[in-house]
């Protein structure tokens, strides 16, 4: 089961946050082979995490719930809120083999909240630039929530725009980077 994770960093949270940086990556190693995505959430200017997405395949729910409260910048104190939503890869593919690469552009998580009727379930027709795109779903996976993708675009405006504006409550757009060891 493949599950969308999102951290959001308390704003005082900074300081701790670095301290912790190898306990958080020793602890996201153990997850390695069910790793699709990952990567911090930045402000605008890029300067400071605001949050951490995960996108993991795990067994089953209780084993998700598990990852994301265990984390050690969890436990710490760092998240003021985690978001964690059954989510399904329609890429089929790991941000790895992303073929823009790890560098280079700008990057956005792009999360949009629905109900209702699905909507945004196949891919856009300019896929290159999608380093992870799929629906977010209940916990037993049969009703639509919302879409996730994470892109490379020119700018906040147009990586939004992959999304169907009407058919969202909300439609939030992020800076974000390809996380782990470098």
């Amino acid at each position: 089961m493949e599950f969308f994770c999102y951290h959001r960093d308390r704003s005082d949270s900074g300081a701790l946050r670095n301290e912790l940086v190898e306990a958080h990556w020793s602890y996201m190693d153990r997850f390695a082979a069910g790793m699709i995505a990952r990567g911090p959430v930045l402000d605008r200017a890029g300067d400071a995490a605001t949050g951490s997405v995960h996108i993991v395949d795990l067994p089953d729910l209780a084993t998700a719930r598990a990852f994301v409260f265990d984390e050690p910048n969890y436990q710490a104190g760092v998240y003021r809120d985690v978001m964690l939503r059954r989510w399904r890869n329609l890429l089929g593919r790991t941000m790895w083999d992303f073929p823009g690469g790890r560098d280079g552009g700008n990057r956005y998580l792009v999360l949009g909240l629905g109900s209702g009727e699905p909507a945004d379930l196949d891919l856009p027709r300019d896929r290159d630039e999608l380093i992870a795109y799929g629906p977010l779903l209940s916990d037993d996976g049969t009703t639509w929530l919302g879409t996730v993708l994470l892109v490379r675009a020119p700018d906040p405006e147009a990586a939004g725009a992959l999304l169907t504006k009407d058919r969202y409550a909300e439609i939030e757009v992020h800076d974000w980077a390809f996380g782990g060891r470098r």
